[in-house]
């Protein structure tokens, strides 16, 4: 057996044990993939991000959730390029790098906000794709019933990195009452059975707030919920552009998630038009909690 460190950062949240905790990896060299694969399990969150040299980038992020490797993830690069900054290996007066991942070259840039260090990313072209399932049978495995979704907005497949199912919801109570049996998931999601399910509404706690959301894994993740998804609020600033608000050239606006679970994190989402796609950036804050010491093979 091997040990490695581990750093614990809780993304989206300037709170420890708020927000969606991401494992960080700094010492990567020797490890394959097998390895980081076994480390990610071990770790058990949500996503472990491997921090590599790249030829292409300043650096290169590889994602893995406990059961697989992920192409993007919001709130593992927003937790490891806080980590980098935090700990000097970004120089302080550089507030622009790039990343190289399984989706491309992304620029990340940092500012401060209310004396808080803010990490902003850009994710991948928006994409969406219809769903044709059951809509009785998509809302009874999150715990609700049909008439719970709202008719008024399309159910659709969106990625701007990672693929996941945005179902709109009615009220903000529906929330609460939400329980996946993810176990069910692909053969309801027949068009891309690999996805999440994310639903959302635009009733929130936060005043400040415009969507709600919660997001239910692929059981194919090893995971149930994810706390504060990063990818999956960037898709929703295109969903708002290209669904919602038809007309508009931009948006920024702020979802908040992660209340019924007891964490309580907020993404900064932001969208503009730019010819006929929609560029999607995603900021926010993160906080050290502590660092793990991982066995593996």
């Amino acid at each position: 057996m091997k040990i490695i460190k581990v750093l614990h950062y809780d993304a989206f949240s300037s709170v420890a044990n708020k927000g969606n905790p991401a494992g960080v990896v700094l010492d990567t060299d020797g490890l394959n993939d097998e390895s980081m694969q076994a480390i990610a399990k071990s770790v058990g969150f949500n996503e472990t991000v491997f921090v590599q040299l790249s030829q292409k980038a300043d650096f290169r992020l590889r994602y893995f959730t406990p059961g697989h490797e992920i192409n993007l993830c919001g709130h593992a690069t927003v937790g490891s390029m806080y980590c980098l900054k935090a700990l000097g290996i970004i120089d302080a007066n550089k507030n622009e790098i790039t990343i190289e991942t399984n989706v491309g070259i992304l620029p990340i840039c940092f500012n401060k906000c209310n004396g808080e260090l803010q990490v902003m990313m850009k994710q991948d072209k928006p994409e969406f794709m219809s769903f044709q399932g059951s809509v009785s049978k998509l809302a009874k495995c999150i715990g609700l019933t049909e008439e719970e979704i709202d008719d008024k907005m399309p159910i659709v497949y969106g990625s701007t990195g990672t693929w996941t199912l945005l179902v709109p919801i009615r009220s903000l109570n529906s929330f609460s009452k939400m329980k996946p049996n993810n176990s069910l998931f692909p053969e309801i999601l027949t068009e891309n059975s690999r996805a999440s399910i994310h639903p959302f509404c635009l009733e929130t706690y936060d005043k400040r707030a415009s969507m709600h959301a919660r997001h239910f894994s692929s059981p194919y993740s090893g995971t149930i919920e994810d706390p504060v998804t990063g990818t999956a609020s960037g898709v929703m600033g295109a969903y708002y552009l290209q669904y919602v608000s038809k007309e508009t050239a931009e948006a920024e606006f702020l979802v908040e998630q992660g209340q019924e679970i007891g964490k309580d994190g907020r993404v900064v989402v932001m969208a503009k038009r730019n010819g006929k796609s929609i560029d999607v950036f995603i900021s926010g804050t993160a906080v050290y909690v502590k660092e793990l010491k991982i066995s593996y093979v």
